[in-house]
């Protein structure tokens, strides 16, 4: 079989060692010759391939998960606990062998017989696996070894003072070693702990910082080597050892246009016992924080977005240092595009003055994607409560209406608070049909995980449709930003300038419609409203409500309370054109028939359009309700009304879709204009 080479950042010509060929296309063989002489790039590496967060149900049967992380191939780690429980953290790893584990709440040594075995896209659990018992819900964490990333090695103790070599490839921010012959506490070093005088923290204990200058021999990491002193815990002569080793702001993955960025970062943070907590800059948005207070006698904690790290939400937390079931009691912390902030005054993440370690991993996807399926999946259902809703993707977004009546047209995200499978909290929503403030229910759509979600007991056995969405570079993003009164830029991870922007204000419903933005470039956006069906007239963007214009990186708002007012929450959604995949652009109407042309090979999947010369609703048409030669179902964003059958609107071309004028919708009035977003 033959493949040719279509992505990472060639730096020398892919040209085999020992064949050549005019066609430039060569065997597997013949590339692993020409990347083990420097001439064959590695594909680029992204932190979708290295890590996930991964909610499932115990089966009690065999049970596969699979995350897209290769461990069979390249080595790693898998850590998993119980939620709805008290259960053990089970931590295995290629390196010691899938059978045996650790746990992390424990100084008991490794066990064997896990019932766990590493595939090349996840891993498997037998009938009888700990971490599969029927009816149990649980959360996996998967590390895979990767340079600048994470680094597994094991040793036998020496009971004196010598170096360990590492495949980190960097300096590790945390190392965290584990006796497993024996038992033994499990012992943190961090960088930002006074390793030099013996500080360290035990990862199964409350402790805050503890000394022992025998356990690291007071001797800081390179990124060849650690040291280990005479210890016990972590160089007993005999003994068996294992070091799990994380990187610290090493670089090393791919962002556009070149270069490389950070994945995973080790800091520290000093807290001011407010909900308004310190503002910690990672340069990213994170999905995964391990949290101590090293200052203090406090649990370690365990938050990430796929059981939710929730601006001004409840964040269900676990603890690594316990056995104790999900706690979903407090607010933790919020994340924004560039870090995270805690927003509690628990001493687990905020005692004023008190010192708190973390390590945190980028959120993904960082590939750009190239199909539609990948990060839109429109659904209709009629089932019943509790009925799961298979998607291909972890959902980000998800609008839902009612088709055959009247009612609301609900927006939820996992940014705000979707509800995940074993929390009781309610989900929060947005109405884009009404200037409402946000609020929040457990009827809507639960139970949000890596594959779908369930029906809620307000939307069960109805006729519903669902838009669902996921955030991914170049596609779609969101941001919850709070309301300075003042001009002012928020970062986003889009990664390209926003096209269509979706602003809301969450904490009240006065001068609060759904301001949208239409932007090609500074001298044509249009503004107007989601939730009214008035004209989005053409400006230039220095007459815009929302600042200067967007780019890349950012997004602005000016003084206007509706987009800005001083400490009110907001929420921005943000789409872009990305080929192949979406097309957010405009057209005039012929007052016949007319071909959108958005560069698809298979259509499009979704529909919104409005007209921005005179009033008209903010149209939707998708693929699971109908795009077809003939009558198409429509709803509209802005309005509770019932979904629309009798008229044949838009058709399907396979290069976007086709405009009819009817007067049922008016969507192709001879000079009209409209703006429309379009994903395949």
């Amino acid at each position: 079989m033959s493949q040719k080479y279509t992505g990472g950042f060639i730096t020398k010509s892919p040209v085999a060692p020992t064949t050549s060929a005019a066609s430039g296309i060569w065997t597997l063989d013949q590339q692993q010759q020409a990347q083990q002489a420097g001439n064959w790039p590695s594909p680029p590496i992204f932190i979708e391939d290295l890590f996930s967060t991964y909610l499932y149900t115990g089966t009690g049967a065999t049970q596969t998960i699979t995350n897209g992380i290769n461990l069979s191939a390249n080595g790693g780690m898998s850590w998993s606990k119980q939620r709805n429980g008290s259960g053990n953290h089970f931590i295995q790893d290629t390196v010691r062998g899938a059978n045996f584990y650790l746990q992390s709440d424990s100084t008991s040594p490794q066990g064997g017989t896990s019932g766990v075995t590493f595939l090349t896209n996840g891993y498997s659990m037998s009938s009888g696996a700990d971490m599969n018992i029927l009816g149990n819900t649980n959360v996996n964490w998967t590390f895979r070894k990767q340079p600048k990333f994470f680094d597994i090695v094991t040793y036998t103790g020496t009971g004196s003072a010598t170096t360990i070599a590492h495949n980190l490839g960097s300096v590790p921010g945390c190392i965290i070693v584990k006796r497993t012959d024996t038992a033994t506490n499990w012992v943190v070093y961090h960088r930002s702990l006074n390793t030099t005088a013996g500080g360290l923290i035990a990862l199964n204990l409350t402790n805050g910082e503890l000394t022992d200058v025998n356990a690291f021999n007071s001797t800081v990491p390179t990124s060849t080597v650690f040291t280990v002193g005479s210890a016990s815990s972590t160089n007993g002569s005999g003994g068996t050892f294992v070091a799990y080793l994380f990187a610290h702001d090493a670089g090393g993955f791919p962002v556009s246009g070149g270069g490389s960025t950070n994945g995973i970062s080790c800091g520290s943070y000093t807290g001011n016992g407010s909900t308004t907590g310190p503002v910690i800059n990672l340069g990213y948005e994170p999905q995964w924080l391990m949290i101590k207070n090293a200052s203090g006698a406090n649990e370690w904690v365990i938050l990430d977005n796929m059981r939710g790290i929730v601006t001004d939400g409840v964040d269900p937390r676990l603890f690594p240092n316990n056995s104790d079931a999900e706690n979903t009691g407090d607010f933790q912390c919020k994340v924004s595009a560039t870090g995270f902030q805690p927003e509690s005054i628990s001493a687990i993440v905020n005692t004023s003055g008190n010192t708190y370690i973390y390590i945190a991993i980028r959120r993904g996807p960082m590939k750009t994607p190239t199909v539609g399926t990948s990060v839109f999946d429109p659904e209709t259902s009629s089932a019943s409560t509790g009925t799961a809703i298979t998607t291909s993707f972890p959902i980000d977004l998800q609008i839902s209406h009612y088709r055959p009546g009247v009612d609301n047209v609900w927006w939820m995200d996992r940014l705000r608070g979707a509800n995940s499978p074993g929390v009781s909290a309610s989900t929060a929503y947005l109405l884009s049909d009404n200037t409402n403030a946000e609020s929040s229910t457990a009827g809507v759509t639960n139970s949000w995980d890596n594959t779908g979600f369930k029906i809620g007991s307000a939307f069960g056995g109805a006729s519903y449709v669902y838009w669902n969405f996921r955030r991914a570079p170049g596609f779609f993003d969101e941001v919850c930003y709070t309301g300075t009164g003042s001009a002012t830029t928020f970062t986003h991870n889009l990664g390209v300038v926003p096209e269509l922007l979706i602003i809301k204000k969450r904490s009240s419903a006065t001068n609060s419609n759904w301001v949208t933005n239409y932007y090609v470039s500074a001298s044509q956006t249009a503004d107007g409203y989601l939730n009214l069906t008035g004209a989005l007239p053409t400006v230039a963007w220095s007459s815009s409500n929302l600042g200067s214009a967007p780019t890349s990186t950012n997004f602005s708002v000016g003084s206007y309370s509706v987009v800005n007012q001083s400490s009110g929450t907001f929420v921005a959604y943000l789409f872009a054109t990305c080929a192949g995949v979406s097309k957010v652009g405009s057209y005039t109407g012929n007052g016949t028939t007319q071909t959108i042309n958005c560069g698809f090979t298979g259509g499009a999947r979704f529909v919104l359009i409005k007209r921005t010369d005179s009033t008209g609703d903010w149209y939707v048409w998708d693929s699971a309700r109908g795009i077809v030669a003939g009558n198409d179902p429509h709803l509209s964003l802005n309005t509770t009304a019932a979904e629309v059958t009798t008229d044949d609107s838009v058709d399907t071309d396979n290069s976007g879709f086709i405009v009819n004028q009817d007067a049922a919708t008016n969507i192709n009035v001879t000079s009209a204009t409209y703006i429309f977003l379009a994903i395949a």
